[in-house]
């Protein structure tokens, strides 16, 4: 299987300076992501303000969110590590940004009827997500 580089998942997250390496991502998510690392990547899931406030607000309380001032906690930062990654996958194995965010915000089978952007909350649903995506890119049966 292959990984998405830590440069597109950075792509996605719009980081002034993007990661090299895993580590160098890892590094960066563990001192806490900038807030608008997170606002970038919810904006590739959907185009209304009304859906990308909802999923803001989803990752982090309403309210803990507007008190950010610049950077995100180590525990968000990883949330939105984990969104960027899974679009920038999508992202890959659609060739488009468009048909990835179709693909994330539409139910699927394999995924008992739910959205991958729903699937992908928990880390454990992102990994189901990414062995789809995957799968599908290589033209594996599910």
């Amino acid at each position: 299987m292959v990984l998405v580089s830590p440069e597109r998942i950075a792509s996605v997250m719009s980081l002034a300076t993007a990661p090299h390496s895993f580590a160098e991502l890892d590094e960066l998510v563990s001192h806490g992501l900038p807030k608008d690392a997170l606002r970038s990547s919810v904006e590739r899931f959907f185009s209304s303000a009304d859906d990308r406030k909802k999923l803001i607000y989803r990752i982090i309380p309403e309210a803990t969110y507007k008190r950010r001032k610049v950077n995100l906690s180590p525990d968000e930062s990883k949330k939105t590590e984990r969104l960027a990654r899974i679009f920038a996958t999508a992202q890959y194995v659609w060739d488009s940004d468009d048909d990835a965010r179709v693909f994330m915000n539409t139910p699927h089978p394999m995924l008992k009827g739910s959205t991958p952007l729903d699937v992908s909350m928990t880390e454990l649903g992102a990994r189901r997500v990414e062995e789809l995506l995957w799968k599908l890119f290589y033209g594996i049966s599910a």
